[in-house]
């Protein structure tokens, strides 16, 4: 007979401070909002100042706590300071969702170095710094942690047409949580990640723009609420994913092919 309760899960994270990136738009926002809904204390982050005041006003409106920072993850000099702002106002950040990133619609070869370096520390170097700095503190107070990445089904399929370089990206983040949830599992800190397909967003409106009704090339000739991701990122969060580490979960709605 098992000892856990049945069922395992609960969506309460009352007690529990979430660090989200990305958060004055798209997915992120609505992460933040999940989350506080659920009784988290969540640190909301990023660059556009008047939008993190406008979420931090709609969650307090709700009855959730929460914090803005800004925040720029490309600046190495901010990840601590993010972090101690955090904990200042909030308490140890014992769950942090990696959202942050940028698009390219750039073929290869024409990328500048300066793009380059943008996307490498945005997509990518910024969210290892950030996990280690939030690792790093977890580990001293000995307590266990969450943590969830968004990558994205990018990642996994390149159709030719552009964005290399953030498939190379969103491709590394999986690995990243791999050999992340490895080295902390001794610590008890859970690493995982979501690779999202087309979801609305400002990102994805400004795609649609480009290119077209890109859905009309999907099995379901639609594109995703980010409402839909709720469960996934939940899961993740919940006693139900303690035995869980070092995976992910397409959220694509078969867009991405198999």
């Amino acid at each position: 007979m098992s000892n856990f309760p049945t069922p395992y899960v609960s969506h309460d994270l009352t007690g529990q401070v979430a660090l989200v990136t990305g958060t004055t738009s798209g997915l992120g926002r609505r992460f933040a909002i999940v989350l506080a809904a659920c009784g988290a204390k969540v640190a909301i982050t990023g660059r556009r100042v008047e939008k993190l005041e406008e979420l931090a006003k709609k969650i307090r409106a709700s009855g959730g706590v929460c914090e803005p920072i800004p925040f720029d993850i490309t600046n190495t000099e901010e990840i601590a300071q993010v972090v101690d702002k955090a904990e200042s106002a909030l308490g140890l950040v014992d769950i942090l969702i990696n959202n942050a990133g940028i698009p390219d619609a750039q073929r290869a070869h024409k990328m500048s170095n300066e793009f380059i370096d943008s996307m490498f520390d945005t997509n990518l170097v910024g969210p290892f710094k950030l996990s280690c700095e939030v690792a790093r503190r977890l580990i001293a107070a000995k307590q266990p942690g969450r943590m969830i990445n968004i990558s994205s089904v990018g990642g996994f399929n390149y159709s030719g047409n552009g964005a290399a370089l953030y498939s190379v990206t969103k491709s590394a983040i999986v690995r990243m949580t791999e050999v992340l949830a490895v080295e902390w599992a001794r610590n008890n800190i859970n690493v995982n990640a979501i690779a999202p397909g087309a979801f609305s967003s400002e990102m994805m409106d400004g795609m649609l723009e480009r290119m077209g009704d890109i859905a009309q090339h999907f099995p379901r000739k639609r594109i995703g609420d980010p409402a839909q991701m709720d469960s996934t990122l939940l899961y993740f969060l919940s006693p139900a994913s303690e035995f869980v580490t070092g995976t992910y979960i397409k959220i694509d709605d078969a867009q991405g092919g198999r």
